[in-house]
């Protein structure tokens, strides 16, 4: 506790002096996400041309300026394949209630224009009872979006209802489009072990599963398990994704040091209240983006390392938090 009360301090301190290096009047925090973003799927699809890059929230960087109406930004939508978006029908205000429709109306008008430009809409609603749950999956494919009705917060479980993926199929799943549902889930607090997790993974029949990287935290997945993930129960062939925050820096992680509880980095800023342990970071300062891609003790080329077939990119909408400064 009295480690975190220090990095606090010391980030607030940092940030009162400078923004990671440079003058905040001079930033576009929306644009240094982009290029983000961008340099990330270069990068990527350099060592793997197929390999599917799929931000998370954050939609208003589809257009130039902000708005569901503006002009695409082609050369975000090239480097894209998909966009996640979060608590578009159920979980906005409170996780198993209707998002205010307002709220729905506003992120439509954003991922209808990314299905139009030919990038697939991801949703996570948050709901669990099945009168909901049934509701969510039909009105996203209504829309045309692959959803996932998500029973926890926390993506630590595979729900028990429905039984079966919505819209199940034995289908071979090579590309995004032709996946019709996933699930989401990056915490194994209730896998025993990592076997055991692989196992209820390897017994389920969706078509795409977004995974951490690591079991708990730290144990990180083979080649061999990743693919042993690559196919349904049923026989079809699926995608495997990885999931990774690039707008925040998680203090379980392999890349952080003991040594920033003191003495952080410069790009490293105060800790998330909504979530413990997770850093808001200066995303666009070359040394967080070192950690996440462009080398080979980067994040990315771990991922790409032991196969997975693309991304889910996290905590895109991080701009909103420095424009709030």
């Amino acid at each position: 506790m009295i480690d975190k009360v220090i990095v606090k301090i010391a980030c607030a301190i940092c940030l009162l002096l400078c923004v990671c290096g440079e003058d905040s009047d001079e930033l576009d925090y929306r644009v240094e996400m982009r290029i983000f973003v961008q340099n990330i799927s270069e990068y990527a699809r350099s060592i793997d041309a197929g390999f599917f890059i799929i931000p998370q929230n954050g939609q208003e960087l589809l257009t130039d300026d902000g708005e569901s109406n503006g002009s695409i930004i082609s050369t975000y939508v090239n480097a894209i394949d998909g966009v996640g978006r979060e608590d578009l029908y159920y979980g906005y205000n409170d996780d198993d209630e209707r998002t205010p429709a307002a709220e729905t109306e506003y992120m439509i008008g954003f991922l209808d224009r990314a299905e139009t430009s030919g990038i697939e809409v991801l949703v996570t609603d948050y709901c669990w009872t099945r009168e909901k749950v049934d509701s969510s999956y039909q009105m996203n494919v209504t829309r045309g979006y692959i959803s996932f009705a998500a029973d926890e917060r926390a993506l630590n479980s595979i729900p028990p209802y429905p039984g079966e993926p919505h819209n199940v199929n034995s289908n071979d799943i090579t590309d995004l489009s032709s996946a019709r549902n996933f699930l989401y889930i990056i915490n194994t607090e209730n896998f025993p072990s990592k076997s055991d997790f692989l196992d209820a993974l390897e017994q389920t029949n969706h078509d795409l599963l977004i995974i951490d990287l690591f079991y708990e935290g730290s144990d990180m997945l083979s080649a061999q398990d990743v693919a042993s993930m690559k196919h349904k129960a049923n026989g079809g062939q699926r995608l495997v994704i990885a999931y990774c925050s690039i707008g925040e820096a998680e203090d379980y992680r392999y890349y952080w040091s003991s040594t920033w509880d003191t003495d952080p980095p410069e790009w490293l800023d105060e800790e998330n209240p909504d979530w413990p342990g997770n850093y808001r970071v200066c995303y666009w300062e070359p040394d967080w983006q070192d950690i996440i891609y462009g080398n080979d003790q980067s994040y990315l080329k771990k991922i790409l390392d032991v196969g997975f077939d693309g991304v889910y990119l996290d905590i895109i909408d991080a701009f909103e938090y420095w424009e709030d400064l």
